[in-house]
């Protein structure tokens, strides 16, 4: 137990999630084991354990900008948070405030719900099976309060330029302060194959080294994201719920014919991949959520429509950063993402969905494809802050 708490922090470490002092990982086994000395931690976490049933406890007081999020949000909103973008909605649904760290107020919102804010002070999630559960939680809770934060912003001053509101100098003091420790910027990506691979076993060491470094440029967070390469008449695809960066046995080889089962621990998006290829011919194909493609995806503010069903079912034609925004909800059906996404990339290699992310296509190679996420990320931070000094 103590080598997977290890394990975890480390990834709340790299990702730039918070600083090492700020952790406290429990895991119950025959005792609990932690990654800090039991008695330095508060007791109210370790009673948790004694009125819920979990295997895992993680508590965590984030880095910037989070922490400067998550202090503004927890003094301004009650309750609980209830950010817009597709992965809140469909694996979060909502965030729980509560307003001190105490085990019964820990364990009510932990029985509702995947994960709590306390206060301003941090995050707390729990795994009923394994640590790797509450990594997860903190993972999202971290993308869907910064996702939030920065949309509030965009959606405030786009009230105010309509004459809706006046100017909330507490959310622009804010937004100046975050804005600040908010930076973004990519080297090359060397280490993305630029070349086809030549055999199955090529094929899968390219998308385990392109879902390495999706999750190393924070383009992907928690279990987010998948990536698929068609060989021969084979998809080989990403699993649900799995890791993009622990993918080596996380990989589906499923039959483009539909002659195998072999789909059914595949990504939910299976069906869109498979429908990006036969329309497209593209073999390589990448989905990630990056922060600034997310939040631009929802700028769209048109008098009249219903914003609680843009993600599903919006008519409008339009574009972030010269490239398309389409609707489309996680599997099949008419508002699925299999019919909105292949469509959309039958004349262009890069689509935004609303809400989700991006897909990428390139012909033959991950390099382009993921090189492209890149610059539609960067281009997407550029045109947000844009927008945001240009209304302010």
């Amino acid at each position: 137990m103590k080598k997977l708490i290890g394990k975890y922090v480390g990834k709340i470490i790299n990702q730039g999630l918070a600083e090492p002092g700020s952790i406290t990982f429990l895991c119950l086994d025959a005792e609990i084991t932690s990654n800090r000395s039991l008695a330095e931690i508060d007791s109210g976490l370790l009673r948790v354990f004694d009125l819920i049933n979990i295997n895992s406890l993680l508590y965590v007081e984030p880095a910037e900008p989070y922490k400067s999020i998550l202090n503004y949000l927890s003094t301004h909103e009650t309750d609980h948070l209830l950010p817009t973008d597709c992965e809140t909605r469909t694996f979060l649904h909502d965030i729980p405030l509560i307003t001190e760290l105490s085990a019964d107020a820990i364990s009510i919102a932990l029985s509702k719900r995947k994960a709590a804010i306390i206060g301003n002070r941090g995050i707390v999630t729990y795994g009923t099976v394994s640590p790797e559960q509450a990594f997860v939680s903190f993972s999202s809770v971290c993308f869907s309060i910064f996702v939030k934060f920065f949309t509030d912003v965009l959606f405030h001053l786009d009230d105010h330029a309509f004459g809706e509101r006046a100017k909330n100098a507490d959310l622009l003091a804010a937004y100046h302060k975050i804005a600040a420790k908010t930076a973004l910027s990519f080297p090359p990506c060397d280490s993305i194959p630029s070349a086809p691979p030549r055999h199955e076993n090529e094929v899968l060491r390219q998308i385990i080294a392109t879902g390495k470094e999706l999750v190393a440029r924070r383009l992907v967070d928690s279990y987010f994201g998948n990536i698929s390469y068609v060989f021969h008449d084979t998809i080989y695809i990403s699993q649900t719920g799995s890791s993009l960066d622990e993918l080596e046995t996380c990989i589906d080889a499923v039959p483009l014919d539909g002659s195998s089962s072999a789909g059914i621990t595949a990504s939910s998006e299976l069906s869109a991949h498979m429908g990006i290829y036969k329309k497209t011919g593209k073999r390589a194909i990448i989905h990630g959520h990056p922060t600034f493609t997310v939040i631009m995806s929802m700028s769209c503010r048109k008098e009249g429509c219903d914003l609680s069903t843009c993600y599903r079912s919006c008519k409008e034609k339009r574009s972030v950063s010269g490239v398309q925004v389409v609707s489309g909800e996680i599997g099949t059906g008419p508002t699925g993402l299999v019919s909105t996404v292949p469509e959309a990339l039958e004349g262009d290699q890069s689509v935004i969905v609303f809400g989700h992310g991006i897909f990428s296509v390139s012909d033959n190679s991950f390099r382009q494809a993921f090189e492209l996420v890149q610059t539609v990320e960067e281009a997407c931070m550029r045109e947000y802050f844009t927008k945001i000094h240009g209304l302010i």
